[in-house]
């Protein structure tokens, strides 16, 4: 559902941060994924900004976390943020749904599908704008055009109620899930509402078939729309265990108090960036280019490692208690087959999962 706020306020595995937009880079920058050229940033007329007064937001970003940025963006500038925020699948649902209607409804346009973005890139419906602080990003979290940055990284991996599942019986690898033990314990999210799932299951379909995911249904893995119902069937102990699911907000429940530990799978976790754009032709474009390049300062960035997740900012430490992010072993996704692939992705998904 979308939440409309108005604010007051055998897979390949890398484990360097340079490989998570590598398929991107190739395609759509012009560059190797491991260099970093240095991209002078675009000017924004702050007073224009101010004048329009307001700017709309479609985001996947965690609820706290996106009305906590609206409210610092509208202390600081007194420009309104107007919210709509739900899953990244269904955000692009009806950013698609808009321009294939002739409207274009949002200013600013945060996902978690990095294939979706170079494809909309292409298609010409982003103003190409470098925010201050592009060159914290590394290449591997933006394109040299100036049509997306990513606005933090997202760690997909599995987490679990640590007070019910013994170590002895927590699984080591994304393969062991499919063990009859685990049977009625598993949840997870739904690539039709969460866009970060699309990656996931794309790249594990891929590489293991849909037996995978048809040995999951075996297991009577419970599929909930998003990220929040996730956890939410974890913290009730409805369900156990967390499959490909963020982990930062398996950090929020840890914070919390709830006995959560997140897994890192021996074969790799998954990192997937969330792309910000500006709009092309929106109603309020100078408000949108002061709240993109608000969204890459370092007050904005370190929100994300207080609620347990990394930052894009390749300054800004990681989440406390969580690894380093270029300790991490991340399982590379193909973002051209994402692009490719995505529809099917989701059929099959159902498919498999009926």
């Amino acid at each position: 559902m979308f939440q409309n706020i108005p604010t007051n306020a055998s897979v390949h595995v890398k484990s360097r941060r340079s490989m998570i937009f590598a398929p991107i880079a190739a395609l759509v920058l012009g560059v190797t994924a491991f260099s970093a050229p240095v991209l002078a940033a675009d000017s924004v007329n702050e007073a224009a900004a101010k004048k329009e007064g307001k700017v709309i937001w479609y985001t996947s970003t965690p609820i706290r976390q996106a009305q906590e940025i609206a409210n610092l963006f509208e202390k600081k500038t007194g420009i309104k943020v107007e919210l709509f925020r739900s899953g990244g699948s269904a955000i692009l649902r009806r950013f698609n749904q808009e321009i294939e209607a002739g409207m274009v409804a949002t200013d600013v346009l945060t996902h978690s599908d990095p294939a979706a973005a170079t494809q909309m890139a292409a298609k010409g419906l982003f103003v190409s704008f470098k925010p201050l602080g592009i060159d914290n990003l590394p290449a591997s979290a933006k394109d040299t055009k100036g049509f997306f940055v990513a606005q933090r990284l997202n760690v997909m991996t599995i987490y679990l109620r640590a007070d019910k599942v013994a170590a002895a019986d927590r699984p080591k690898t994304w393969s062991d899930l499919l063990n009859p033990k685990y049977k009625g314990k598993m949840v997870m999210t739904d690539p039709s509402f969460t866009s970060l799932q699309v990656s996931v299951v794309g790249m594990m379909s891929k590489e293991r078939g849909w037996s995978f995911y048809q040995g999951l249904r075996k297991n009577d893995i419970m599929v909930v729309q998003g990220n929040e119902q996730v956890s939410d069937m974890i913290k009730k102990g409805e369900r156990l265990i967390a499959v490909g699911a963020l982990d930062s907000y398996a950090a929020d429940d840890r914070a919390a108090g709830h006995d959560v530990l997140t897994l890192y799978p021996a074969d790799g976790v998954f990192v997937i960036p969330s792309p910000t754009s500006v709009v092309k032709g929106s109603p309020h474009p100078n408000a949108a280019k002061l709240f993109a390049t608000f969204m890459l300062t370092k007050e904005v960035q370190e929100i994300f490692p207080k609620s347990g997740g990394y930052a894009a900012r390749s300054d800004v430490a990681a989440p406390k208690g969580s690894p380093d992010f270029n300790s991490l072993k991340v399982i590379e996704v193909d973002y051209d087959y994402i692009q490719a692939q995505g529809n099917s992705i989701k059929k099959k998904f159902n498919e498999a999962l009926q």
